[in-house]
């Protein structure tokens, strides 16, 4: 679903698992009744049953219309949304919707919750489908569905035991995104083979180290240092010295 498919009048993006949004679910009742309101929900299709919303499980709607914070109600005209208030403050809904008995006995102020769309994991998921593209020039290793991903990694030798994280697109994305450099830039030749460190390459080792995205940036200043003359990498891991 997408704003074209919502008609003109008061939207208001809800979930379930938001306390808020159940709390304003009299008021959505009571709105919709004197004016065209569309309720959209993120979680649970057919909640509120009250109110006959449209189901936005696939965060569409709510990824077009940036939305932070659930409640969130906006104001559609001719297919454009303009954002009204969001999380609950009765005070200024009657005011936006020029009833003045709009939510009589609930609270007077709530803050709302984090849209679906403002997690970590579905963010990324969401910014890499809306590009539309794979960047990515490294091979990508499918596993079967009975697979475990850990253990995977581990015949594979990615790991010597301790624990990895899988580098999945998404969170190789997030931790390109920590840098202005272009992914395939060559950084570094590491030995013994002198094979090419790319930006990229060391963004897939860095997820699976547990490398957080703002640490990244000192990451590839370590393996440039670490792959000079000076330092001498090859000598340290292929001799006791």
């Amino acid at each position: 679903m997408l704003l074209s498919d919502v008609p003109d009048g008061l939207l208001v993006i809800v979930k379930e698992e938001c306390e808020t949004c159940q709390t304003v679910v009299p008021a959505l009742v009571d709105l919709a009744s004197q004016q065209t309101l569309t309720v959209a929900v993120q979680d649970h299709p057919g909640w509120p049953t009250e109110v006959s919303p449209l189901d936005d499980s696939s965060l569409a709607l709510s990824w077009e219309l940036n939305t932070e914070v659930t409640p969130t109600l906006y104001q559609v005209t001719d297919g454009s949304a303009t954002l009204l208030t969001i999380g609950w403050d009765r005070a200024a809904w009657r005011d936006i919707t020029g009833m003045p008995q709009l939510g009589e006995g609930l609270p007077t102020h709530r803050p709302g919750c984090g849209s679906i769309t403002q997690d970590p994991a579905t963010h990324a998921r969401l910014t890499a489908k809306d590009e539309g593209r794979q960047v990515f020039a490294s091979r990508t290793l499918e596993l079967g569905p009975e697979e475990d991903p850990h253990e995977a990694m581990f015949t594979r030798g990615w790991t010597d035991g301790l624990p990895v994280v899988p580098p999945t697109p998404e969170k190789v994305r997030a931790m390109l995104a920590a840098t202005a450099r272009s992914p395939e830039d060559v950084i570094a030749h590491i030995g013994p083979n002198i094979a090419p460190a790319t930006v990229e390459k060391v963004a897939i080792n860095a997820v699976l180290a547990g490398c957080k995205p703002e640490y990244f940036p000192v990451v590839l200043a370590a393996v440039e240092a670490v792959a000079s003359d000076a330092y001498n990498i090859h000598g340290l891991a292929a001799t006791t010295w």
